[in-house]
């Protein structure tokens, strides 16, 4: 008998499995523009604008980094640069009504894909892995759910 495969190479398997078929989907209608690293500014804008320097630390790149990733976002419409609601000394970056749009399109694939999951394993064991997953999450972010961030 083989040895298990370690939990750290599935979910890496599994994660990229997931991301390759969002990115294929998006692309069949139409969002042929999205690059993965812009679901991470997205998803750290849905709910607050944030600053050049907090997406760079973010996404763990230079500004200069973050500016021309953000320069591609902004040309595609899915953010805008605008004085901060904090510091209106400072440029913040916010979510623009069509990243809002591919969000919501990004959320209606993932619940496709996750569908294809139950109709392989069953969808209990897919909202008991949802659940495991969480437990460990929070467990490990004192109770918080952390940021999404690239792998270093």
């Amino acid at each position: 008998m083989s040895e298990p495969v370690p939990l750290a190479r599935l979910l890496a398997v599994a994660y990229r499995q997931l991301i390759d078929g969002l990115h294929h989907r998006l692309a069949e209608l139409g969002w042929d523009d999205v690059r993965p690293s812009y679901g991470f500014v997205l998803l750290t804008l849905r709910d607050r604008q944030a600053s050049v320097s907090e997406l760079a630390a973010l996404l763990g790149v230079s500004k200069q980094a973050t500016s021309k990733l953000l320069d591609q976002m902004a040309e595609g419409a899915y953010v805008t640069r605008e004085v901060s609601t904090s510091d209106a000394r400072q440029l913040a970056v916010a979510l623009a009504p069509r990243g809002r749009e591919l969000l919501a399109v990004v959320e209606r694939i993932y619940a496709e894909l996750e569908s294809e999951w139950a109709s392989v394993v069953g969808a209990a064991k897919v909202e008991r892995l949802r659940g495991t997953l969480t437990q460990v999450v929070l467990a490990g972010n004192e109770g918080r759910f952390p940021e999404v961030r690239p792998t270093a």
